[in-house]
């Protein structure tokens, strides 16, 4: 990283930046808190430098008129976050933001939130302080708690994560093109922090065995051979012992495993992710929750997005530049 001595607001004048993030969905059935799947559903961010201090949001889509629109906004205080992790004041701030990815929903909004905040300050300080992959991780990390989610809005792809000593790590894997996700997003929403407090702290041995299996085949199953997907999403680690809370999710996931689809619980839910092994299976999946839903299920089929978050740097040309 670059040193940012000497830095100030004034060296960022005339900058603004465009940041686009993808969807995720984390723990795929058993690899709780460890993989996470980028999605082809994006919130996009425009962040310009202004004079004035302070920051204020405009939000279109998802979350407007909902989320807060100063600096309290998640955006924003990932934008502060890695400004004085890096040692630069923050500058004046006007937000335009974007929303596509549902609220509450387990679709990764707040990872996303957080990752467009730390790719725009990212986008900002280019040429002042340079932030590798490792570096944007950790400070994602930070404000997220686990890397589940933060990693495949970051890099794309499947992603495995795991906390070291040192901080968090990650592996990019490519999916297999056959892939097809489809996510069932129902009306209502589930609070991530409600959803992990169902969790016990210790489980069997036999059910860790287990899902350390599905896990390592989920892998396997994502990268080279889709065919294996419905036995790779077996669990036994967090959605039983959630499913008292979303028992309509519970319900339409064991109707659609009993009918061979690869179908689990996206992040913390309600969401439902199902992992088609060709386009046509999870046609067939939305066609059974269609006729079959007690409530009304969104269908999104998305495809695996492979490049994870972006942010492209704009600068003001000098006023006295010549007409192009």
């Amino acid at each position: 990283m670059s040193s940012a001595a000497g830095a100030s607001p004034e060296a960022l004048r005339g900058r603004s930046v465009s940041v686009k993030v993808p969807a995720t969905s984390a723990n795929l059935g058993p690899g709780f808190d460890t993989l996470g799947l980028a999605l082809a559903l994006y919130d996009e961010l425009e962040v310009s430098v202004r004079d004035e201090p302070g920051a204020t949001v405009e939000v279109i889509g998802v979350g407007a008129g909902e989320v807060p629109t100063d600096e309290s906004n998640l955006v924003v205080r990932a934008i502060a976050h890695t400004f004085e992790a890096v040692g630069v004041p923050l500058p004046g701030l006007h937000l335009v933001a974007r929303n596509n990815i549902p609220h509450g929903r387990g679709m990764g909004s707040s990872g996303a939130a957080i990752v467009s905040g730390i790719m725009a300050a990212k986008g900002l300080l280019e040429g002042i302080v340079e932030l590798d992959a490792d570096r944007l991780l950790a400070l994602a990390n930070d404000m997220e708690g686990h890397p589940d989610n933060v990693a495949p809005a970051l890099f794309g792809g499947l992603t495995i994560a795991w906390v070291t000593e040192t901080g968090p790590r990650f592996k990019k894997l490519i999916v297999h093109r056959g892939v097809s996700p489809l996510v069932l997003v129902p009306e209502h929403v589930m609070s991530t922090a409600l959803a992990r407090s169902l969790q016990p702290e210790s489980v069997p041995h036999e059910d860790a065995v287990f899902n350390v299996s599905r896990s390592a085949l989920l892998v396997a199953a994502l990268i080279q051979s889709p065919e294996l997907l419905h036995a790779a999403t077996e669990d036994k680690l967090h959605q039983s012992y959630r499913a008292s809370a979303m028992p309509e999710t519970d319900r339409l996931i064991t109707l659609l495993r009993a009918n061979g689809f690869a179908a689990v619980v996206s992040g913390a839910g309600p969401s439902i992710l199902v992992l088609g092994s060709d386009p046509g299976q999870r046609l067939e999946a939305a066609d059974l929750v269609a006729r079959e839903a007690q409530t009304r299920w969104q269908p999104l089929m998305l495809a695996v997005d492979f490049k994870g978050a972006t942010a492209t740097l704009h600068e003001a040309a000098p006023a006295d530049a010549p007409a192009a």
